[in-house]
């Protein structure tokens, strides 16, 4: 696989993609049976890695990392100017491309996450999508997982655990499973399931959606970001003074 153009953000190497050559990587993970895994870096990953040795040790690991959001898009220019990201993407907007696509193609999928409601709900958004499995993610054991996913061999297997769980879950058990890709997606397996409310148009645009997010759920999402916007402001600034 030919690699990416890249840059780095608390040495994290972050792939410079557009929503066609994202497609376009998978599409080429699938057909040749690369074992792809993709992860995605938005603030939140992002100051999870900034002090976690560990998790940005797994990051290395991974094929690609995707971006995801207004945040890395926008430290990436700061840091980098011209050389930064050139797209803005968002695992959001990319997942119902994907899903077109994987419908065209007939692409298998397993999702592993979440809540086994929210799972069934993909099946009903997208009737015409090849689903060969489910797995919900609060209650399972490693080999149960394994031993389902290799019974059914899916072309892409979708992890919307959490961050950092997901990723060491992936880390651990990759060599133990039948796969051409792995994508992880956090939250955004919601928006397989059509259950994650977004904000209007000109707040996505401007940037402002995770408002919306917090307003809706103030309490679980009070660290995430009411501290972690501003904690990772000041740490791509830390970051930028570092470079002088």
């Amino acid at each position: 696989m030919n690699k990416v153009e890249s840059i780095n953000i608390f040495g994290i190497k972050i792939n410079n993609l557009t929503y066609s050559s994202f497609l376009e990587k998978i599409s080429s993970g699938i057909t040749n049976s690369s074992k792809l895994i993709i992860g995605y870096a938005n603030a939140d990953t992002l100051n999870k890695v900034y002090k976690n040795k560990e998790l940005k040790n797994i990051y290395d690991t991974f094929d690609l990392i995707h971006p995801d959001g207004i945040g890395v898009f926008m430290a990436s220019k700061f840091l980098w100017g011209k050389k930064g990201l050139s797209n803005r993407l968002t695992g959001s907007d990319f997942y119902p491309l994907l899903i077109k696509e994987s419908i065209v193609n007939n692409w298998r999928y397993f999702f592993f996450g979440h809540s086994q409601d929210i799972l069934e709900n993909i099946r009903k958004v997208y009737p015409d999508l090849n689903i060969c499995g489910l797995h919900e993610g609060y209650k399972y054991s490693d080999q149960e997982v394994i031993d389902q996913i290799n019974s059914v061999r899916p072309d892409i297997i979708i992890v919307g655990l959490s961050c950092p769980v997901q990723e060491r879950w992936i880390f651990k058990n990759k060599e133990k499973i039948d796969y051409k890709v792995i994508l992880t997606v956090g939250e955004g397996i919601k928006v397989f399931a059509g259950k994650k409310i977004r904000g209007p148009v000109f707040l996505r645009k401007s940037g402002l959606e995770w408002t919306v997010r917090y307003l809706l759920n103030p309490v679980s999402n009070y660290r995430k970001y009411i501290i972690g916007v501003p904690l990772f402001i000041f740490r791509i600034i830390l970051e930028k003074l570092k470079s002088k």
